[in-house]
This record gives C-alpha cells, sequence and structure tokens, in this order.
C-alpha cells in the first residue's frame, strides 16, 4: 500500500506533502513547477529528467534541485509525483513507475495512445488506494466553470449543442513532434475540450473524427471532432494555422432558453444570453468576468489532489470519468485499440 495514503510524507515538513516531477519537457511543465513551489501544501523536492532528449525550458528548472529518477521513485517520503514529458506515451510509462511506487501521480495530458495501458494504471492505483489526477488545463477556468454551472442547473434550458475550438500556428519543430501520433491536433490540443464536453454531456453514443492534413509533414493539422448525444451536438475543432488564434478560441453552450460563452481562454471572460431570468442571470445579455481562485495557473489542481491525500477531500473528477473521456479522445484520433 502506499506510504502516501495517511497524508503527511515521511521526510515532509510538518502537514505538508513532499512532491516532484519527472519530466520537463511538457508543455505545462514549467508553471507547475511555479505551482508546487508556491503552495504552503507542497514541499517540492526537486525535478528528474531521466530523457535527454526531453527539454526542459523555463528559469524555474534552474532554481531546484536535479534528481534521479531512483530518488525520486525510491524515496518513501516524497508522496506526489507530476509526470510533465513532452511524449504522451513516456509520461504513461512513468505514471506505472510512479505508481508501482506508491505515489499519488499528476499526469500531464493525453494520457498516452494505448486506453488498455491507461485503464490498468487506473485500476492499480485504485487497488493502491492512490489517486492519477489528469492534467486537463480548463477544470478549473472560472469562466468555463461558470458556463458548466449555468448548463448543468438548467439555467440556459434544455442543451442542445456543445461548441469549441483551438486554433493557433506552430512551428516546424512542433509539427514534427505531434506527428508522432496519428491524432495530431486533436490528440494533442483536442483532449482539453473532450474532457469539458465529456464533463458537461457524458458518454457519447457515437464518434466520428475528421483529421485533415493540409501540410506537407503528415501532421493532422486541421481536425473536427463530432460526438452525438440522444438530445445533443458536441462539435470539437482544431487548427495549426491561425495567427491571432489565440483570441478566437471559445467554448459555448447552446439551450432552449440561450447560450454561454467563453472566448478567449486567457482571462475570464463570460458572455451569457438568456431569454428568460434563470439563476443569476437576467433576462437578455450579460459579460461578466468570473473571478480566479487565489493562486498561480495549476493551483486549484494540486489543491484538490493535496485534499486527496490528506483524506479531507474526494477526486472531483473520477477515474471513471477519465478513462471514459480517453476512450472518446482516441476515437475521435481513430487510436483506439482494445
Amino acid at each position: 500500500m502506499a506510504a502516501a495514503a495517511g497524508g503527511v510524507m515521511a521526510g515532509a515538513e510538518p502537514g505538508r506533502i513532499r512532491a516532484a516531477m519527472i519530466g520537463t519537457g511538457h508543455g505545462h511543465a514549467h508553471s507547475k513547477v511555479l505551482a508546487l513551489r508556491s503552495m504552503r501544501e507542497y514541499e517540492f523536492a526537486g525535478v528528474c529528467r531521466p530523457e535527454a532528449g526531453d527539454p526542459a525550458v523555463g528559469p524555474a528548472f534552474g532554481e531546484v534541485p536535479r534528481l534521479a529518477v531512483e530518488q525520486v521513485l525510491g524515496e518513501a517520503g516524497i508522496g506526489m509525483v507530476a509526470i510533465e514529458f513532452a511524449d504522451p506515451d513516456t509520461n504513461l510509462e512513468y505514471a506505472h513507475r510512479a505508481v508501482a511506487a506508491g505515489k499519488f501521480v499528476h499526469l500531464d495530458k493525453p494520457p498516452g495512445s494505448n486506453w488498455e495501458s491507461f485503464r490498468r494504471l487506473l485500476a492499480e492505483a485504485g487497488r493502491r488506494g492512490l489517486v492519477v489526477q489528469m492534467g486537463y488545463q480548463w477544470r478549473y477556468h472560472p469562466a468555463m466553470m461558470a458556463a458548466m454551472e449555468a448548463a448543468k442547473q438548467g439555467w440556459l434550458g434544455r442543451v442542445y449543442r456543445f461548441r469549441a475550438s483551438i486554433d493557433k500556428p506552430i512551428g516546424a519543430a512542433e509539427r514534427k513532434h505531434l506527428a508522432k501520433y496519428r491524432g495530431g491536433m486533436m490528440f494533442s490540443e483536442g483532449c482539453h475540450l473532450i474532457d469539458r464536453a465529456t464533463w458537461l454531456l457524458g458518454e457519447p453514443g457515437k464518434v466520428t473524427g475528421v483529421l485533415a492534413r493540409h501540410g506537407s509533414d503528415g501532421l493532422a493539422d486541421n481536425c473536427v471532432a463530432i460526438l452525438e448525444y440522444a438530445g445533443a451536438l458536441a462539435e470539437i475543432s482544431m487548427a495549426g494555422y491561425l495567427p491571432q488564434g489565440n483570441q478566437q478560441r471559445y467554448l459555448e453552450i447552446r439551450g432552449t432558453n440561450g447560450w454561454a460563452r467563453v472566448q478567449p481562454y486567457t482571462g475570464s471572460s463570460l458572455t451569457v444570453e438568456l431569454q428568460e431570468a434563470a439563476g443569476p442571470y437576467a433576462a437578455g445579455r450579460q459579460t461578466l468576468s468570473p473571478a480566479y481562485p487565489p493562486g498561480l495557473g495549476y493551483t486549484p489542481d494540486f489543491a484538490e489532489l493535496a485534499a486527496v491525500i490528506g483524506k479531507r477531500g474526494e477526486p472531483v473528477y473520477s477515474a471513471a470519468h477519465d478513462l471514459m473521456t480517453h476512450r472518446v479522445l482516441l476515437q475521435a484520433c481513430d487510436m483506439l485499440t482494445v
């Protein structure tokens, strides 16, 4: 059983969880080092970079101790490990090793290309009394949370459409990295939005993916996923071209009483337009700026995980949800093999 199950780790300061990071190349890794170092719940032990080709971009990587993988996995006092390689399959491999060593895991997206391997990971974590927390980026985005609440509370009426998009220009190096996987941009970036769609609507009855390759390098760089439900559709699009792509990213939920839209994802801007007043929203159109929680980006994710480790709360997102979401992603990417 995991040494972490009791909450406070041997070797950590009283009341704190000793944490480390394996892998540095993920685009979110630097921000997660900053978040972990800033939080009173954690004592950050350092980073491990066992793959020489995995980049380490950002000043924080030069300010923290470098650890060997044997130190991270072998030290009983380290109770939580964030897995942050650039390559998804490498992340999944090391997540298995961390769980086998009795660690709680924060696993960045997407969780590998093999659904059965991910299923075994979650099953083994559950058997050991551990949790694998997925690092989907916008689970705690305040405007997205408010839009989801408006839909789930029925304030938008009967929801019939979910729409979301990411478009950004990507350079040759990133294109080469993403082209390794058949799903390309949908696999790497669409996972975030598929997670939002399944959180709202559940498991779809049918998944259709369009993986267009409009460059010369074989990357699926202009993609659409359609998730079909009994009374609703979710449509998620990805592309790698628009220069102003970050400002054009949006998430929109439509219902029979109105709609809610988040655009862009940077900041926290929510527009709601209702036919009839519902919940905290008046009839007509209103634009709001829901407040971010205190702390840095990813602080809410790690705060939730700390509460789980300390037995002060349960995961908001279950293993069953994460497993279903990954199955839907792999279906949309034509990558599901079981």
